[in-house]
Parts: C-alpha cells; structure tokens; sequence
C-alpha cells in the first residue's frame, strides 16, 4: 500500500517547530551560565504560561473541566521532571548531544507502552529498540567523562518524556490538546516554584529576556506541532520532528564552538533510525512539546 502524500504545510510547520525547540535550548543553554536549573526551569514554565494566557481565556473555563484530574497531574509531574532533567543536560554537555539524548524517548515510550497499554512488541520494533540503545550507548561514550553525570541525567530526561507521551496518549482519547497544554502548563508553574523558595536568584534584564524567549518559542513550537500532527498522522510527520537535533547542532557550532564528533554522529544516526521505525508502527497523537 502507498503511503499517503504529506501536505507540504505539515513538513514545514514541523520544521519550523524544530526551529523553535532548538532555539529554546538556545536560549537555555544562554541563562544557565547565570541562573540555577530551578531558576531555568521555573522561568521557562511561567513564561510559557504567560504566552499562553490569552488563548486558555478565550476558551472559558468550562472548557478545562475534567474527570481525569490524576492522569493530568502525571503528565505534568513527569513531563516537569523531564524538563528538570533535560535543561541541565543543555547546561551541561553539547547542545547537539543534550537534545538528541532527550530525543531517544520513542525508545522508551515504546517499552512503557508495551507495559503500561498492553501494545503487542513486533520484531520490528524490538529491533528498533535495540539499534536504538545501541546509538545511545555512542552518545554516552563508554570510557569516557561524559559516560557519568550529565548524560545520564539527558538520558533520564528521555524516560520522564517517555512517560509523559504515553500519559498524553491515554489522555487524548477523551481530552483535547487545549486542555491537555492547559492542566500541564499551570501544574508545571506552580510545582516549579517551590524550590524557589530557597533558590530564588533575580535574573538580570537579559537572562529574563533569554527566558521569555524560551517560553515564548516553546509555545510557537507546540502549536506549530499540534497543526502538524492535524494535517498528518504521526508516523509521516515525527520523523521530520528530529531535525530538532540538526538545528541544534549548527546553534551549537555558531555560538559555542561545538563540532559533534563521530560516536555522537553514529549514535545519532541510530537513534533516528530506531525512532523512526518506532514512530511508523503507531499513530501518536500530537506532543505537547519535546519534554
């Protein structure tokens, strides 16, 4: 069977959210030489929530009424720790390196939604696992420094995001996106200001610049991804979702200096591969963001 043709508006909109998830690690990576991961993380959040305002009031608040309240608070606790985890990798390894760990999550959603959905495993996908682990394995370069620490916490950041598109899955069969954007954008505020109060650090005009930046493509990216994934099923459109990654890597070599070398390069290869075939064998529904 042919596979059906992709709107050219779905490829470009899904391009242009990649664009955007890169240039918010851009600017992470910018206010995490002044700010703690705390700081980062709440900015972020309340920023995103800020631009997000005048859409969530324009819906009424009946719109947001819901008899899943624990599945939304799983999704925004999990996709919240994902962002813990994934802004201090961008904090501390290659920007290329910080967003292709996070991006190995489909390996991980697909294991958890063998598990937690009851989806039977094909040989195919069981393969695509273990090429993917494999590519992972090249990131986190056994023997070197970078086996420990920060890439593992880029790695867990994936297992975080996993959780949180399988939560967004189950949700979506009887939740909308809106509502879905709404319970995980006020949760992940309002849980990321805790630890401000002992962790507050007042950004400089700049940093809180960088910041509002950061929510502020972060939302353009999931909307411009949410149209996407209404124009095309998931398994067309998620593959162009990882040029996220390139992106990243020339904001990297522009700004830092930073030149992936070949085990990142293998890994990432493998690592899209696998995705890739993990993504073509369900249709997902639309990310809210890259956790």
């Amino acid at each position: 069977m042919n596979s059906p043709e992709i709107p050219i508006r779905a490829v470009v909109s899904t391009l242009l959210a990649a664009l955007m998830f890169a240039s918010m690690g851009v600017a992470v990576r910018y206010s995490s030489a002044g700010l703690s991961n705390e700081m980062t993380v709440f900015l972020r959040n309340g920023f995103g929530l800020l631009f997000l305002s005048p859409l969530l009031v324009t819906r009424g608040f009946g719109y947001f009424s819901t008899h899943r309240p624990v599945a939304h608070i799983v999704r925004a606790l999990s996709g919240l720790a994902a962002m813990y985890c994934f802004f201090y990798a961008i904090a501390h390894l290659q920007l290329a390196e910080a967003v292709l760990l996070n991006f190995s999550s489909p390996l991980f959603t697909a294991i958890i939604a063998l598990i937690w959905l009851g989806e039977k495993a094909s040989t195919k996908l069981v393969f695509a696992i273990i090429i993917g682990f494999i590519g992972v394995c090249f990131v986190l370069k056994p023997g070197a420094d970078i086996f420990k620490g920060a890439a593992w916490v880029g790695l867990i950041s994936a297992v975080f995001a996993a959780f949180a598109m399988v939560t967004i899955r189950d949700l979506s069969s009887t939740e909308p996106t809106m509502r879905i954007v709404f319970y995980f954008s006020i949760t992940s505020t309002l849980v990321s200001a805790i630890p401000l109060l002992w962790s507050w650090h007042t950004p400089t005009w700049q940093t809180a610049l960088a910041m509002s930046f950061a929510g502020l493509s972060a939302t353009i990216g999931q909307f411009l991804l949410t149209y996407s994934y209404s124009l095309a099923p998931a398994a067309y459109i998620g593959p162009y979702s990882y040029s996220t990654v390139i992106f990243a890597a020339i904001y990297g070599w522009i700004f830092w200096a930073e030149a992936p070398d070949s085990y990142t390069l293998t890994g990432a290869i493998l690592i899209i591969v696998a995705g890739i075939i993990t993504l073509q064998r369900r249709s997902m529904p639309p990310l809210t963001e890259p956790d």
